[in-house]
């Protein structure tokens, strides 16, 4: 279906695709801003595509106050929105004490990571918070572990540590750092690796399959990855893709329905 603009609005930033006959064709990162009008979000995105050409937007949103704004420029746009929620079609069980409690962005990533790797599998989302995700071997979203982000984990510490300056998010050059910024990126990248692996074989011991597959998603993914002996490989556009199927899946729902009553 062309023109889908999904769009995953984080905590922190962000990410929008833009879907051309099921294919992602261009995307982008952006900060979140959750003061920004339907207005404002025209006029920002206007620059970046052509919004006359979308036919529908897929929303997740971890920002409530966003989810309006994105109702206005829809509204604006003249494409119908589906924001992914509770009732939402996916696809996809969600064995969850309460459901509701379940952040959007995790679902879509549930449902992008059964279609493309199967099942069971696990995701690990570097995002304002760290985000492992699992599908179970019968294909159901079965719960998860939520941890503090990188960027958070690290902003805390600078805060509490007069001494200590920030540093680029690269990997060390070896684990014993020699001066302190080397240091700080040595417990930033072998650390957080090391929490991916610790929880990931705890889950895969609960699942009972010690080969679940792991993928690795969101804006550090592609920094910790290298270094956990559990990540097979980093999807960059999981959510993205979780949405398009989402979409999609409502979209021919619809469809049978409007058959069905015809």
């Amino acid at each position: 279906m062309p023109g889908l603009l999904a769009v995953d609005v984080g905590n922190t930033q962000t990410a929008l695709g833009l879907y051309e006959n099921g294919e992602l064709t261009r995307h982008w990162r952006l900060a979140t801003e959750p003061q920004r009008t339907g207005d404002e979000l025209g006029l920002l995105l206007g620059g970046l595509l052509d919004l006359g050409a979308v036919d529908g937007i897929c929303l997740a949103s971890t920002v409530p106050v966003l989810v309006r704004a994105f109702e206005e420029l829809a509204g604006v746009v003249g494409a119908p929105l589906l924001v992914l929620g509770p009732g939402t079609r996916t696809g996809i069980p969600v064995r969850y004490d309460d459901p509701r409690e379940v952040g959007p962005d995790r679902i879509a990533n549930a449902v992008a990571a059964r279609e493309r790797y199967g099942a069971p599998c696990i995701v690990v989302d570097f995002g304002t918070s760290t985000n492992f995700d699992v599908v179970s071997p019968a294909g159901e979203y079965v719960g998860g572990v939520l941890a503090p982000g990188i960027e958070v984990s690290m902003d805390a510490l600078f805060e509490r540590a007069a001494r200590l300056v920030k540093v680029d998010f690269v990997a060390p050059e070896s684990a014993i750092g020699k001066t302190t910024e080397s240091a700080l990126r040595s417990g930033l990248v072998f650390g957080f690796a090391g929490q991916v692996d610790g929880i990931v074989e705890r889950i895969r011991a609960e699942l009972g399959e010690a080969a679940a597959p792991v993928i690795a998603t969101g804006g550090l993914a592609d920094l910790i990855a290298p270094h956990a002996k559990t990540i097979e490989r980093v999807d960059p556009f999981l959510t993205l893709e979780g949405l398009r199927l989402v979409w999609e899946r409502n979209a021919t729902a619809e469809t049978e329905r409007r058959g069905r009553s015809g």
